[in-house]
């Protein structure tokens, strides 16, 4: 079957994009053919991908994804009528994989009465209409019932058409038990001692996924835990800010920030406590990464898989809205409990149990089987 993917931006770390990966090399393994049309890439191209950019440019990101709307339109309405798959709202598309919160939920509950007249607001609106409105046929990929929830009450009749998938979670975050070497070779690499607590956070889009929350947070612990806590920060994104913050906060001592790398399992077996108090997330799959391989996790309730936490009482969720308060509260209550406490058994038995890796096949199977239903 031929099969055209929709992506603005494609790099190496970002959460939407590994799933992206990941449902294009299943679709290639079961032998579609695949278009992938997209403004940037960055990384290697499979052979099994024929990459076209969209030789579009403009001012304003909004053009930006208008002209690309319309370049593929022109580009696909020469070809033979196949299905469209797209990891962003938009016209022209037979399956949406809902990597994104509902931009609707979003400009009610954290934007001003201001930004709903402005031209971002219509052009994400409409966008979004395209995919969840009463005269869509799309069918969509969800992944988690926080999304079903918020998409169904703005959009009522999207239901019928909303299809939950597993997480697409790699098998390589998985552990039997804690790897007691991998931890000790990883502390010495970063000068971690072993009466230190280290506190992870991982993920691209620092303001979004929270770190500011998480610095106040290491700000407000006692100053005999915070001397000998560390916090680590991994991902794609401009640093600057933060880095200003923890030194404004008189923890830069204590603060490190890595750029976006592939060892993150390493990562998982060095540290003690997972940080991930995000802003809103679909999914945030570094949540289910932490429990699979027995760290301990903190997060909000604003995160889609957050419910995975819950479920697996492998830490602790702070519920909305959210308060930092809170945060603080829970994060010292957890740092004091790690040599206690069950969070890491029972993550890894949730691992072993629950199935959290079968994403791309999932997606794969249902694009084949609505696919032809729907034509």
């Amino acid at each position: 079957m031929k099969l055209s993917f929709l992506i603005y931006s494609y790099f190496p770390y970002g959460g939407q994009q590994r799933d992206f990966f990941r449902i294009v090399q299943e679709c290639a393994k079961k032998g579609h053919q695949l278009d992938v049309y997209a403004l940037r890439w960055q990384g290697e191209v499979p052979e099994y991908i024929n990459l076209i950019k969209v030789p579009v440019r403009a001012h304003t990101r909004i053009k930006l994804y208008q002209r690309f709307t319309a370049w593929v339109e022109q580009k696909l309405s020469e070809k033979p009528p196949h299905p469209v798959i797209g990891l962003s709202k938009m016209p022209l598309l037979d399956f949406y994989f809902a990597a994104d919160p509902c931009f609707v939920e979003k400009a009610q509950t954290q934007r001003s009465a201001y930004y709903k007249i402005t031209g971002r607001y219509r052009h994400f609106k409409k966008y979004e209409e395209a995919v969840f409105g009463a005269g869509s046929n799309t069918e969509v990929f969800i992944l988690s019932p926080q999304q079903r929830r918020a998409f169904e009450k703005y959009y009522p009749d999207c239901g019928h058409r909303l299809h939950e998938v597993p997480p697409g979670i790699s098998r390589d975050r998985q552990l039997n038990n804690r790897s007691s070497l991998m931890r000790r070779e990883f502390r010495q690499q970063f000068g971690i001692g072993d009466n230190e607590k280290l506190i992870l956070q991982i993920g691209s889009g620092f303001k979004v996924k929270g770190v500011d929350r998480s610095l106040l947070a290491i700000a407000s612990l006692p100053s005999e835990v915070r001397d000998s806590t560390k916090f680590m920060l991994v991902g794609q994104d401009k640093s600057v800010r933060f880095q200003n913050q923890a030194i404004d906060l008189g923890i830069n001592n204590q603060v490190q920030i890595l750029s976006g790398r592939d060892d993150v399992p390493r990562f998982l077996a060095g540290a003690d406590m997972l940080l991930h108090p995000a802003y809103i997330e679909s999914a945030g799959y570094v949540l289910v990464e932490a429990t699979i391989a027995g760290l301990p996790v903190l997060t909000t309730a604003s995160c889609g898989y957050s419910f995975h936490i819950a479920k697996a009482q492998s830490g602790e969720v702070c519920s909305e809205p959210f308060r930092q308060e809170e945060l603080n509260a829970r994060l010292l209550d957890m740092i004091q409990k790690l040599g206690t406490a069950s969070w890491s058994a029972n993550g890894l038995k949730y691992g072993r149990e629950t199935d959290l890796y079968t994403l791309p096949e999932t997606v794969t199977d249902l694009i084949e089987q609505l696919a032809i239903k729907n034509h």
